[in-house]
């Protein structure tokens, strides 16, 4: 006697193509994780602190500007790499008062934030 299996052909998985869909699933979250991970700012009450991992690339190869509060790093052509981010934080950036420096790869942000004046004026009483 012989038996067989009467699975509809549409339940039948390939025997080529078993890990074709987790491989798939796995490349597609590491680059959406690759892309969406933040940098820690550390922050007191002056400024911020923000670090970014930039081996092999000068500080002529940066350029980095502020406007408002948003800050952008990107590479120029000659770089080894390219490099673009833009992060937009809180508050607004004092760009005079801000410093960055790169040492071993490790590109460092202090940007000073904008001290709000007050402009109130006091009124006399009659």
């Amino acid at each position: 006697m012989f038996f067989a299996t009467t699975a509809p052909s549409h339940l039948a998985r390939p025997a080529f193509r078993p890990t074709s869909r987790a491989l798939e699933r796995f490349l597609t979250e590491a680059v959406a994780t690759s892309r969406t991970q933040t940098t820690p700012v550390e922050q007191d009450d002056k400024s911020y602190t923000l670090h970014f991992d930039v081996p092999g690339i000068r500080r002529e190869q940066l350029t980095i500007g502020i406007e408002g509060s948003v800050v952008r790093i990107d590479t120029t052509a000659d770089a080894p790499r390219t490099y673009r981010a833009a992060y937009e934080l809180p508050t607004e950036i004092d760009a005079a008062s801000s410093q960055a420096t790169l040492e071993n790869g490790v590109l460092t942000l202090k940007l000073a934030k904008v001290v709000p004046v007050s402009k109130v004026t006091q009124l006399t009483i009659n």
